[in-house]
């Protein structure tokens, strides 16, 4: 197959046609109106309201024969935006967001990327060539009120940075204390911690790129780029980053773990530092962790109905095991806190062991992994049960022999609560199994099974509701069976019809539509058939149909009826529990 040339197109209509997004009806319409009023073609498709302004835009830049970009899933780089003032952004109605200083090239975010009068302007104001592209008009806007203001900071210590990169690692290296709190990369280093806490991100990726370094945020479950940094000043963040944790900044070959904390606006974070060692130089990721949030109810992470009750049964046990499954980043340690929470009693001896400790809860005796030291999940354990313990929680099974341990405490009269990294609930028994726990220790201690997954929820300030299509009907229908018609017969009792929630963005959410998580859930109680299937070493695609028939709502399931309820969108469901 041989790549072709892009298309030529005469109109703006004829690239909507082309895209699908209107029918040659329309197009002719629209046509017959502009030979009548003499009206542009754009004008009168925004009168109709044909199309969203965002597929107008995309349209007009295919058009054009210009990329299209994204401001919204773009890191600005200081730099460019120190080229162009404000005041010429504002003018001409133009955002700068990349700059390639090896070539000399700015990137150009436009309303009217073949303006060549701007173009040529920019040119000989900036000394660069001028790389132009077309964006949405209200991200334009956005881009010049909230980038020029949050990167004022950062862009003037970057700029010194650069000029004193090479005295300040000779203080790096020569002394720790040498390096105070007004150093401009120190400075860089404070933006980038809060605009975390700002933007409510929970981890933050420092990723040395060949030409610039990239600082991108998990918000909500999702990474996004927000900060291109030049790669000179690199290293000197690493080490500042480096200082801050403890670690060792001579270091650059292996793996290394830290933690600091930080304050902003009066919250305290602790930040779990961990380096590695990548082709272009040291990756760094820091997961914020903020002490003072409070411990969520089990209701508030999205625990209802049939599931919840089952999880609190299970709870209500003197002793055996229960475990939250789900892959990293899925809110398994969060549930388990929100289920310690309800436990933790004066008369209740809780132990937990876990690698970091994420929460102080009160009432529970938390001790922190560290494997220098030989203090770890399984070491910890042994010394737990000469603690008197009621309840223990560890973080994670992660061997034969911690599995074991938890199994056996469990059977000794202990409530064990640990996590397991398996796909979904019936996952877990054979998981175990496979670990070497004999069969019929597992059925004996294992109370319950939660599988979950974290998704987004929908910004309540900027929601639209649309109806239901008909084969999202169809879809709904057949994942959820007689569910679907009681949740349908709740609408009808309360008067309304039933629909979607659809995302748009504002100010809010930082105009990604979504703000806030929940998570979504299903809970396997262990049943007297349940546990002959896991003796028999039965597949877990087994187990988890014995599980449905018993009244067991899957992951899916339970996201659907979320999306039903407007809290979520099905994009949403499909992304994290579609396997």
């Amino acid at each position: 197959m041989t790549d072709s040339a892009p298309k030529v197109y005469k109109s703006l209509r004829e690239v909507l046609v082309d895209r699908e997004l209107i029918n040659q009806t329309k197009a002719d319409e629209v046509a017959l109106r502009q030979l009548k009023t003499g009206e542009s073609e754009e004008s009168i498709l925004r009168a109709l309201r044909l199309v969203t302004d965002r597929e107008l835009v995309e349209a007009k830049a295919d058009f054009l024969r210009v990329p299209f970009i994204d401001l919204e899933k773009v890191g600005f780089a200081p730099e460019s935006l120190a080229l162009v003032p404000e005041s010429v952004a504002e003018r001409y109605h133009l955002v700068p967001y990349d700059i390639d200083t090896k070539n000399k090239t700015l990137s150009v975010a436009m309303v009217n990327p073949v303006d060549l009068e701007t173009v040529e302007f920019l040119e000989k104001k900036t000394s660069f060539k001028i790389k132009t592209a077309m964006a949405m008009p209200r991200q334009i806007d956005e881009a010049i009120k909230e980038k020029y203001e949050r990167e004022k900071s950062i862009t003037s210590e970057v700029t010194k940075a650069l000029d004193e990169h090479k005295d300040e690692e000779k203080a790096l290296s020569e002394s720790r204390q040498k390096v105070t709190a007004e150093a401009p990369v120190a400075k860089i280093v404070s933006t980038i911690l809060e605009f975390a806490m700002k933007s409510r991100a929970s981890d933050i990726h420092i990723e040395p790129q060949e030409d610039n370094v990239r600082i991108r945020y998990r918000i909500d479950g999702i990474l996004q780029e927000k900060y291109i940094l030049p790669r000179n000043v690199h290293d000197a963040v690493v080490s500042r980053i480096k200082i801050l944790s403890n670690l060792k900044i001579d270091e650059k070959r292996v793996p290394q773990d830290g933690r600091f904390f930080f304050s902003v606006d009066g919250r305290d974070v602790d930040l779990r530092v961990s380096t590695v060692p990548t082709t272009y130089g040291e990756k760094v990721v820091m997961r914020l962790l903020q002490k003072s949030i409070k411990v969520p109810t089990l209701q508030d992470l999205g625990l209802r109905g049939r599931a919840l009750k089952n999880l609190m049964d299970a709870i209500a046990r003197p002793h055996g095991i229960i475990i939250v499954c789900g892959p990293t980043g899925s809110g398994k340690t969060t549930t388990l806190y929100s289920v310690l929470d309800i436990v933790a009693k004066p008369t209740v001896n809780v132990m937990t062991i876990e690698d970091p400790v994420e929460y102080q809860i009160k009432g529970v005796n938390q001790v922190q992994v560290n494997n220098q030291a030989g203090l770890s999940f399984a070491s910890a354990m042994r010394s737990f049960l000469r603690q008197d313990p009621n309840v223990i929680m560890v973080g994670e099974i992660r061997d034969t022999e911690t599995a074991e341990l938890a199994i056996n405490a469990s059977l000794t009269g202990h409530l064990v609560f640990s996590t397991l990294h398996t796909n979904d609930a019936s996952g877990v028994p054979p998981r175990m199994l496979d670990m070497g726990v004999e069969p019929f220790l597992l059925v004996s201690s294992l109370n319950c099974v939660v599988g979950q997954r974290v998704l987004r929820k929908v910004c309540k300030t900027c929601v639209e509701q649309i109806p239901i299509p008909p084969e999202v009907v169809a879809d709904m229908k057949q994942v959820l069976g007689p569910i679907y018609e009681s949740v349908e017969e709740k609408w009808k009792s309360e008067g309304k019809a039933m629909t979607l929630a659809k995302v748009k963005g504002c100010d809010q959410c930082n105009n990604t539509g979504y703000l806030g998580r929940i998570a979504i859930y299903e809970v396997m109680p262990i049943s007297e058939k349940l546990s002959k299937l896991v003796v028999e070493k039965a597949p877990s695609s087994a187990l988890q149909k014995l599980a449905m028939e018993e009244g067991m709502l899957t992951m899916k399931q339970d996201g659907y009826v979320k999306v039903l309820e407007n809290i979520t969108t099905i994009e949403e469901v499909l992304r994290v529990a579609q396997y």
